[in-house]
């Protein structure tokens, strides 16, 4: 039985543009946002960063908010590009759980989620976090992690609160996304 839909937008992980692929996902269209976009987002925080940092050679690949070379980018990139479409973001807090998210939102103030998520690559050697996009699409919630092959859709709402409490039980962070116009 195939969970995915064929026309809902999904791109799949390259090098660690995870932000990139979670932010498209989350629009659902290419180029929503792009490497160049994100960069000038990270270079702008680092501008208007009143402590900023001393400028090393390292400086160079190893921004204070994105790897310039793999991508990686931070919460702050994030919460900068969503904010410059409008959104608000705000952090869940864990301890309610996934029921204390309002996924049934009638009033369409949640446009999705963000999950932030531990992962270990390469037997365990490699430690790092991943972005994930999850996001309701003509009423069907989606796990749109760049990760998968393609969209996951849940079947039903418990099915979504039982993702997100494993994701949460595990040292995931979750993000809502939302819309600042209601």
């Amino acid at each position: 039985m195939s969970r995915e839909e064929p026309g809902v937008y999904h791109e799949r992980q390259r090098l660690q543009f995870c932000l990139l692929h979670s932010l498209n996902n989350l629009f659902q269209r290419k180029d929503a946002f792009t490497r160049e976009s994100l960069d000038l987002i990270a270079d702008r925080l680092v501008l208007d960063d009143p402590d900023k940092q001393r400028w090393t050679p390292l400086s160079l690949l190893f921004k204070p908010h994105h790897n310039a070379l793999t991508g990686n980018y931070d919460v702050n990139v994030l919460i900068a590009a969503l904010e410059g479409e409008g959104k608000r973001v705000a952090w869940h807090d864990h301890r309610s759980g996934a029921a204390g998210i309002g996924l049934e939102d009638p009033d369409g103030k949640l446009m999705g989620l963000v999950l932030n998520v531990p992962v270990r690559r390469y037997a365990g050697l490699w430690r790092s976090r991943h972005w994930v996009a999850v996001r309701k699409v003509e009423g069907v919630w989606y796990n749109l992690d760049s990760d998968l092959d393609g969209p996951f859709a849940f079947q039903r709402l418990e099915e979504v609160r039982e993702f997100l409490d494993h994701v949460m039980a595990n040292g995931g962070e979750v993000l809502l996304v939302l819309n600042d116009d209601h």
